[in-house]
């Protein structure tokens, strides 16, 4: 008898062209903001207040691009990383429309690379994933690569293809909002004084608040994006796993961090695009997370004065206090206390 149960592809299963349709489409909700805000903390005026939304041009207060993020890679993992061992990284990351509550999310993906491990037992996997809201307009579009186990470590490995991949969105594919405004913008309910203008190359922000990663916050949203990822949620599996107990969803850390970068950077009121992306190390629940950002660039956006752009680095360690700016040893291996690396592009208003 056929069995009516999905463990999940291995390995094995991916081919580079490979499409795949994700399952479970998911209305987002004034529910979802709500629970966002509780797990994170975010601040950020634009997702914060519906008046704010308003001052700003935006027919609706839209919702925390990470969330959509979230929402979004939640959909890809039982058919990309039900079986992963870590997600590695993100490239080329665009949001592309705004979302709001009441908006249905939809995910497709396709296998752009493939490149098996030395050790034979995984490989990493390439995916490139678009969300979609109901009306089939694109939300997001990114590509990540993830390591997932082999099914059986004897299968022969396949040609190893890894994709070229950009290391910067560039000014012209990044997609500001339609109708938002940095006109009259209001500093004071935005929580800073520091606009685009106020910003310098190589300047680097102590974000001084720390956050402790609650055992039941983590499982909580990983339920949430609907993440099945067994290294997340299924301690009777990992408690025999590299390290005896759940990790962190790699997204709950981006949106602790960014939550945290607030403080510094509370007028960079969304994302334009996610750069590039490492997860550099596990982070456990008891962890408890910092955060430093470093600007990489200030540009202008294309026929835009109002607005801005900031190319920035946001760096997420675990029991570290972000004082001396920790990342690298003198070798150029990450700190074992380090735990994301990210290269963000944030809309600013200008003066």
């Amino acid at each position: 008898m056929t069995s009516k149960t999905y463990a999940g592809n291995y390995f094995e299963d991916f081919t580079v062209g490979q499409e795949l349709v994700h399952t479970s489409p998911r209305t987002v909700t004034v529910g979802d903001a709500a629970l966002y805000t509780a797990l994170y903390g975010s601040r950020f005026a634009l997702t914060s207040g519906e008046t704010f939304a308003a001052s700003m041009g935006m027919e609706r207060m839209p919702l925390d691009p990470l969330l959509v993020f979230h929402t979004v890679f939640g959909k890809t993992v039982p058919e990309v990383s039900l079986n992963a061992v870590a997600n590695l990284g993100y490239a080329a990351c665009r949001f592309t429309a705004p979302v709001f509550p009441g908006d249905t999310l939809a995910a497709r993906s396709e296998i752009v690379g493939i490149k098996a491990n030395r050790d034979g037992k995984t490989g990493v996997v390439y995916v490139h994933s678009t969300g979609t809201n109901q009306h089939g307009d694109v939300v997001l579009d990114y590509v990540r690569w993830v390591m997932v186990r082999k099914r059986d470590e004897s299968s022969p490995a396949p040609e190893t293809l890894i994709p070229q991949l950009p290391t910067v969105v560039a000014a012209a594919d990044l997609v500001v909002p339609p109708g938002l405004t940095g006109a009259d913008y209001d500093i004071a309910l935005a929580g800073s004084p520091f606009l685009w203008d106020d910003y310098e190359v190589g300047e680097r922000i102590d974000h001084v608040d720390g956050m402790t990663i609650e055992e039941a916050e983590h499982m909580t949203a990983t339920r949430l994006w609907h993440n099945t990822a067994k290294v997340h949620f299924n301690q009777f599996v990992e408690k025999d796993g590299r390290f005896g107990r759940r990790i962190v969803y790699g997204g709950h850390l981006i949106s602790i961090a960014r939550a945290l970068s607030h403080n510094g950077l509370a007028n960079a009121q969304t994302i334009l695009a996610i750069n590039a992306g490492t997860h550099c190390n596990p982070t456990f629940a008891g962890d408890t997370v910092h955060a430093w950002s470093e600007v990489l660039e200030r540009f202008e956006l294309p026929g835009r004065t109002d607005v801005g752009a900031l190319r920035t680095r946001l760096v997420a360690t675990k029991d570290l206090p972000c004082t001396n700016f920790p990342l690298r040893d003198e070798g150029g291996t990450y700190l074992p206390n380090v735990v994301l690396d990210l290269d963000l592009t944030l809309l600013v208003p200008r003066r």
